[in-house]
């Protein structure tokens, strides 16, 4: 139900992605990295209807100064993200 809940967020009216779980997900990033205050970070939860798609998944860019960005996926809804998720999605 998630995965839909999701989906018409961001088909309706756009992305309404608690900031709370943002905010979440980028501290276990800064953390798990022990990122420099120069490293920036997008947190997005993406809904696709392509039928070779996960369905929802939250995307993390990553951007250090001096390295390419990198994106790290996590095929599921920002709002069930756990810390073990973001680990293993950052190894």
């Amino acid at each position: 139900m998630a995965r839909f809940g999701a989906f018409l967020r961001n088909a309706f009216g756009g992305s309404r992605t608690d900031p709370e779980a943002v905010a979440r997900v980028k501290g276990w990033v800064h953390g798990i990295l022990k990122a420099g205050s120069g490293t920036a970070l997008a947190v997005n939860e993406i809904a696709c209807t392509d039928p070779s798609c996960p369905g929802v998944e939250t995307v993390v860019l990553i951007m250090e100064p001096g390295r390419k960005t990198r994106a790290c996926k996590v095929q599921k809804p920002i709002d069930a993200v756990t810390e073990q998720d973001i680990r293993q999605a950052l190894q």
